[in-house]
């Protein structure tokens, strides 16, 4: 079982495979033991599902300090110059490729050592800048932001800035800074979210390790020069350097140009068509034990706390693209009549740009307001984090798609064939596409519920962990039930009221002449307490089975995720105002975006206890029993031949190695 008898949400059930040693229970053990397991910081979110709404956490809106303003503000008219003269999204969509000499302007101008400190030759923007430049360079072609991201986010700078040595800093950083590209390498082709059956594996010999495995979907692996890898250290006797033994998943940096190492495929996409994403195999590579990140069996503890604030990158690209989607709605519905008016003044339109717009301010709120947490470093936001991704993701799919339905015909035609019959060349169905992924990316929609729910219910397992444990004792159970008892004493009776029943409550945020956003927050409040109930209920409704109840789970974690916009943007909306800066505008756009999340979460709510969970499992029994095959009758498959997962199997690689690096 998972540490401390809890019961882990964060792994989903594994499937059978040819493959696959490894049982639910060992996935799940491996899961919780990479997860941080103490909370040694405040946060907001995780207080929010406990019912407790911590407005203090987050109101005053937090600020930078002025010289980060500056040196942010001076790189970002550098990069806004460089996308508008440099960079051409319609070449890289049409021939599928970011130009090299793109590239390289790039390494020049120091995007690439945005993250990295001064003193190794970055920039050292904050994590609220480097998102700012995200966003801009993202809108310019989103293929380019992800080739960023993935260098800075999750490749070799973040975790070395976190758990490397200091001759490691000396050796890599400044290369990252400036020349290098670096890719991070997890997922395998039978291998996805569920690392316990990772299958590469790195063997100690004298002073190095003995790489060998097939790594899938390696963004930047087919023109990186630097490599995270996650191996699995098979346990052994300790080393002559008095390290060693424990064995593990394990990251190491690897030169993308060490002997055996080969990128056996340029993978392509429905989106994202200048990215540089791979498969990379490793026959007998040889790696200096000095490259290890951490001890061994740290690899994935490494990866889950870089993500804490690599995930918010990909929020920050859904940011531009909501401001790009708000721009073209905006101007397109201007021009475009029907019935003898703009289509913008339709009703059925309008609402589409209204959402538009509330849900972009919204974005960039939770957005902002959890980088700017980030940098200070005072609270503990892997929830902040892991909800921005999530939340950023599916609304701007949602903001796209609705982009897509307004341009209409136009929407779906590419912008090319525009431009080629004489108009505006809008790559509306592009931006449909490219974000796609982003519900995917990084962990899928589905594994963030999970991974969040695991964090929300932290202080019920902590305390309640072995009572719903079925392989516990009878004296273990009543402990727990002792320990419990305590904990809820105190807990459960916060839940019946609050300042969200006081109608003078967070009166700051209904000042004269603007909307009332105080009565937001305080439904914010009244919902959080409803929210922990429910969660309560559910406990001990389903105990051990909670853990299977995945689209409850996940209801739980989309209603806390509004909750979170909703007070982000309230907050921002204050702010702004404070600051005089479209304070009325932004107090108005608050308001939309609120009256819009409150209906989804009486929806939510409705839908936890209201649902079809248990009949869609019996309807997927008999999918996969082909019960239902008579109902495929009628098409033909275009699918081509070959297996549904291709062959991983170590060894020499017998294809050409398409790896190109950048010079």
């Amino acid at each position: 079982m998972p540490i401390r008898g809890e019961v882990s949400l964060m792994s989903a059930p594994t499937t059978p495979s040819s493959r696959s040693t490894v049982t639910e229970r060992e996935a799940r053990e491996v899961a919780e033991a990479a997860r941080e397991q103490d909370w040694r910081k405040p946060s907001f979110a995780k207080e929010l599902f406990l019912g407790r709404f911590r407005l203090d956490l987050i109101h005053p809106h937090p600020l930078p300090a002025d010289e980060d303003v500056q040196r942010g503000e001076e790189f970002l008219a550098k990069l806004r110059d460089f996308c508008e003269t440099k960079i051409d999204g319609a070449v890289i969509e049409r021939d599928a490729r970011i130009p090299d000499e793109v590239i390289t302007g790039l390494k020049e101008l120091g995007a690439f050592g945005m993250k990295i400190d001064t003193k190794y030759g970055g920039l050292g923007l904050t994590q609220v800048y480097y998102n700012k430049a995200l966003a801009l360079v993202g809108s310019a072609n989103p293929a380019i932001g992800a080739l960023l991201s993935a260098h800075q986010s999750i490749g070799v700078p973040q975790p070395l800035k976190m758990f490397g040595t200091q001759e490691q800093k000396d050796t890599f950083l400044p290369r990252c800074a400036r020349t290098d590209i670096s890719a991070f390498l997890l997922t395998e082709p039978d291998v996805g979210s569920d690392p316990a059956r990772l299958a590469t594996t790195a063997v100690r010999d004298g002073d190095d390790y003995v790489l060998d495995g097939v790594k899938l979907w390696t963004t930047n692996g087919v023109v990186a020069d630097l490599l995270v890898v996650m191996a699995r250290v098979p346990k052994s006797e300790g080393h002559k350097d008095g390290e060693g033994g424990k064995g593990g998943i394990t990251a190491f940096v690897v030169e993308a140009a060490s002997e055996g190492v080969t990128v056996e495929n340029r993978n392509a996409f429905m989106g994202l068509r200048g990215l540089e994403n791979g498969v990379t195999r490793f026959h007998r590579v040889r790696v200096p034990a000095a490259n290890r990140i951490g001890p061994e069996g740290a690899g994935l503890k490494i990866a889950l706390t870089t993500l804490n604030t690599g995930r918010l990158s990909l929020p920050a690209m859904c940011v531009g693209a909501g401001k790009w989607c708000l721009k073209i709605a905006r101007e397109w519905s201007a021009v475009r009549e029907q019935w003898g008016k703009p289509v913008a003044l339709h009703e059925a339109v309008g609402s589409k740009i209204s959402f538009i717009a509330a849900t972009t301010f919204a974005l960039e709120a939770v957005l902002d307001l959890s980088s700017q947490m980030a940098d200070e470093d005072r609270n503990d936001i892997r929830i902040e984090a892991a909800l921005a991704k999530l939340y950023g993701s599916e609304m701007a799919c949602l903001m796209a798609d609705e982009l897509v339905q307004i341009r209409g015909g136009r929407g779906f035609e590419t912008a090319a064939s525009l431009a080629a019959r004489g108009e505006r060349a809008v790559p509306a169905e592009q931006i449909l596409r490219d974000l796609r992924i982003n519900r995917i990316f990084e962990g899928s929609t589905e594994i963030m519920h999970l991974l969040i729910a695991r964090e929300a219910v932290d202080a019920h397992l902590s305390v309640a962990g072995d009572l719903i444990d079925p392989d516990k004792t009878l004296s273990d159970k009543a402990r727990a039930g002792a320990q419990a008892g305590v904990f809820y004493a105190k807990w459960l009776p916060k839940l019946v009221a609050g300042p969200g029943q006081l109608p003078r409550s967070y009166a700051e945020f209904h000042p004269s002449g603007h909307p009332d956003l105080s009565g937001h927050l305080r439904y914010v409040e009244r919902t959080a307490r409803k929210l922990a109930r429910s969660t309560f209920y559910a406990m001990s409704r389903w105990q051990g089975r909670m853990e299977t109840k995945q689209g409850f789970l996940g209801r739980i974690v989309d209603i806390g995720a509004e909750l979170f916009a909703m007070s982000a943007a309230c907050v921002r909306a204050e702010h702004l105002r404070a600051e005089g800066d479209h304070g009325r505008e932004a107090y108005q756009l608050a308001d939309a975006f609120c009256r819009q999340a409150r209906i989804r979460v009486e929806e939510l709510f409705g839908r936890l206890w209201t649902n079809t969970d248990d009949l869609d499992r019996k309807v997927v029994k008999g999918v996969l029993g082909g019960a239902y095959e008579w109902l495929e009758q009628g098409v033909v498959d275009p699918s081509g031949d070959g297996p549904w997962i291709a062959d991983a199997s170590p060894g020499e690689s017998r294809r050409e190695n398409v790896h190109r690096p950048i010079r």
